[in-house]
């Protein structure tokens, strides 16, 4: 009787726990079916992607370059004759005008030096003047057969050493007179004098010249710089275009910008370019002249330029936020009318205010993700919102939304 009461309880319990096992794995098939309807459901359905279209405007290209300050005119003040300095006539960093004393080196010695050499040249045109009377008295007794020919002959060669000795007597004077105009040191032009580089009562000029200060011309102002001779055949050719001719290269128009400015404030023209191309670099020397009133920018200053290459009519811009930057250079992820994702290669150019000039695999009519950082990738299907550019037009109404697709 215990027995088959046993057998009884023992059906029941696997009884029991074999309907629990069969609910368990009902729950658990349920639930990876609807798990993997979810997954489904979420693979059918495109990403949202914020997009824009590029906008197009006129651009000025523009050929950038790095150049050099130079001053227009830039000399060292000597001392060209030995002395002592007698006085400074101006204050170290002022502006001076041409003709204005700046040092003074002693001239007593050289103020002698000219009363002797004028005394000398007097005493030889005295000399002069003796010796022509007497062959002047030679060639009269002569006519009448009173003297000799010698005598004439004698006076005469007296009379053309007496000139030759004048001769020399002048250059003498005329050499001390330039000695002592070199103890007064003017200005050669309008200018800024450095400061001065020996104090009053020293000795200068002596063994060989002494530097005193140098003076230089600030307004206006060269800026040097080299360029490709690539980029100057362009230049030359578009001169041509234009009906220029090689006398208008030096109209060309170069703006400059020091390192603190933003943006390109000061004008100028092409001065000068090189005849002919360097060899081993492939450039051309060329220079610039900068009008500088303000006096801004001082000799051997670095400054950004640029050279306007042309006009693009119908140039490209794009949010800088679309233009990404891989192994293979910059780029936008466009969408095509499929709403697939496309990489195109761009090269950057002019910035436009808030927007950035690309040229390449693009047209106005693509649409393209507003942020190329959007986590999308080529090949990749999305659902494309329409966006306003920076600076740009609306997204157009016509643009066709990707409805999600059902499995």
């Amino acid at each position: 009787m215990r027995h088959d009461t046993a057998k009884i309880v023992s059906r029941a319990f696997l009884q029991s726990r074999r309907q629990k096992l069969g609910l368990l794995l009902s729950a658990a098939l349920l639930l990876s079916a609807c798990s993997g309807e979810s997954q489904e459901t979420s693979a059918g359905v495109p990403k949202s992607v914020n997009v824009t279209q590029p906008q197009t405007a006129a651009i000025t290209r523009y050929l950038y370059q790095t150049g050099t300050t130079k001053a227009l005119n830039s000399v060292d003040l000597t001392a060209r004759v030995t002395g002592y300095l007698k006085s400074i006539d101006y204050r170290d960093g002022a502006e001076v005008k041409a003709g204005q004393r700046l040092f003074l080196i002693d001239p007593e010695q050289y103020e002698a030096q000219v009363r002797q050499a004028q005394a000398a040249a007097e005493q030889a045109k005295a000399s002069l003047d003796n010796a022509q009377v007497q062959l002047n008295r030679q060639e009269e007794l002569a006519h009448s057969s009173t003297t000799t020919q010698a005598n004439v002959d004698n006076a005469r060669a007296t009379r053309d050493t007496s000139r030759a000795q004048l001769d020399s007597a002048e250059a003498s004077l005329q050499e001390a007179q330039i000695n002592l105009g070199y103890t007064n040191i003017t200005a050669p032009f309008d200018g800024f004098v450095t400061e001065h580089k020996a104090d009053v009562g020293a000795l200068v000029g002596s063994g060989s010249p002494t530097t005193l200060a140098t003076i230089v011309k600030l307004d206006p102002i060269h800026v040097s710089f080299s360029i490709s001779d690539t980029d100057m055949l362009q230049i030359r050719k578009q001169m041509r275009e234009r009906g220029l001719t090689e006398k208008d290269l030096q109209n060309v128009s170069v703006e400059a910008a020091t390192s603190v400015d933003e943006s390109f404030p000061y004008q100028g023209r092409l001065d000068y370019v090189a005849p002919q191309t360097d060899a081993a670099t492939g450039t051309l020397s060329v220079r610039a002249l900068f009008d500088n009133k303000n006096r801004d920018l001082l000799p051997n200053l670095f400054v950004r330029l640029r050279i306007a290459m042309g006009v693009a009519k119908d140039g490209l811009l794009v949010p800088p936020s679309a233009i990404g930057t891989d192994q293979q250079g910059r780029f936008v992820l466009a969408v095509n009318n499929d709403g697939i994702v496309e990489r195109r290669s761009v090269s950057v150019l002019e910035r436009s205010g808030d927007l950035q000039q690309v040229a390449g695999a693009l047209s106005a009519e693509d649409w393209i993700a507003q942020n190329a950082l959007s986590n999308i990738k080529a090949g990749e299907k999305v659902s494309k919102e329409p966006t306003r550019s920076p600076g740009g037009r609306a997204a157009s109404a016509r643009l066709r939304t990707l409805a999600p697709s059902a499995n």
